[in-house]
C-alpha cells in the first residue's frame, strides 16, 4: 500500500481523478455482475437504496462534468431531486452514467483548485457504501484507500477540522489529519484505516475495533 502519512502542502489536481478511476475500475464490474434486486438493498444512507446511492453519484459527477452548479446544488433537497429524475431509468442506465462520470470529471474537478475535490472522495465513500450493502468485504478499502487518505488528509485540513494523529495498522507513519496543531491538542487513533474512513464519513462502525482519545466520534465527522 503506497503511504499517504507524509501529505505535502501543495495540492495534486490530479489525485480527485485518479481516485475516480481508479475506483471505476473496481466498481463497476461490481455492479454490472450483480442481479437487479441487489439494487433495491437498504444502505447506510438513511432512506437510500443502492440504485439510490448509485443515482446520486452519477448525477453529481454529470454537473460536475457539465459545470451545471445551480443555487442549492448538492444540498439533501437537490440530491433528492436528481434521485427522482432517474427514477424511470434502468439500472444499465444508471451504471452507464455512474461509469461516464468516474471517467471523465477528474479534469473538471483538477481545474476547480481543490473546491470539488471532496466530491471525488464522497464518491469513494459511497461506492464503500454500495460494497458494504452488498455485503462485499473492505468496504471502505481497497486500491483506492491511499489515494482517499490523502485526499481525507488534505480536506480536513483545510476546514481546520479537529487535529488528530492516527497510527494506522496499514502504514508505517502517523496520518496527520485536521487542523494546525497547537490550537488543540490532537486527538489520537489508533486502528484501522477503513474504520478511521467510517469515523469520518459518519458510518456505522458496528464490530470495528479502534482507541480514540482526545476527541468524541462526532467531532471527526466530515460529512454524512
Amino acid at each position: 500500500m503506497t503511504n499517504p502519512a507524509d501529505v505535502h502542502e501543495e495540492r495534486d489536481p490530479e489525485l480527485p481523478g485518479l481516485l475516480l478511476t481508479v475506483e471505476r475500475d473496481a466498481l463497476v464490474p461490481l455492479l454490472r455482475g450483480r442481479p437487479e434486486e441487489d439494487f433495491a438493498l437498504p444502505t447506510a444512507c438513511p432512506g437510500w437504496t443502492v440504485r439510490h446511492v448509485l443515482a446520486h453519484c452519477g448525477a453529481a459527477l454529470t454537473r460536475v462534468v457539465e459545470s451545471r452548479f445551480e443555487k442549492g446544488v448538492f444540498s439533501p433537497e437537490a440530491n433528492d431531486r436528481d434521485i427522482a429524475e432517474r427514477a424511470d431509468w434502468s439500472v444499465t442506465q444508471i451504471v452507464d452514467e455512474l461509469e461516464r462520470g468516474m471517467t471523465e470529471a477528474g479534469p473538471a474537478i483538477a481545474k476547480a483548485g481543490g473546491v470539488l475535490d471532496p466530491v471525488a472522495l464522497g464518491e469513494w465513500v459511497h461506492a464503500g457504501d454500495v460494497r458494504e450493502a452488498f455485503g462485499e468485504p473492505g468496504a471502505y478499502a481497497g486500491p483506492g484507500l491511499p489515494y482517499a487518505l490523502i485526499l481525507l488528509a488534505r480536506i480536513s485540513r483545510k476546514k481546520g477540522h479537529v487535529p488528530l494523529h492516527a497510527d494506522l495498522d496499514d502504514l508505517d507513519e502517523p496520518l496527520r489529519l485536521g487542523g494546525v496543531s497547537g490550537e488543540r491538542t490532537p486527538a489520537r487513533y489508533i486502528g484501522d484505516a477503513a474504520t478511521l474512513v467510517r469515523l469520518y464519513a459518519g458510518r456505522p462502525l458496528g464490530g470495528t475495533r479502534y482507541e480514540l482519545a482526545g476527541a468524541a466520534e462526532g467531532e471527526l465527522t466530515i460529512f454524512g
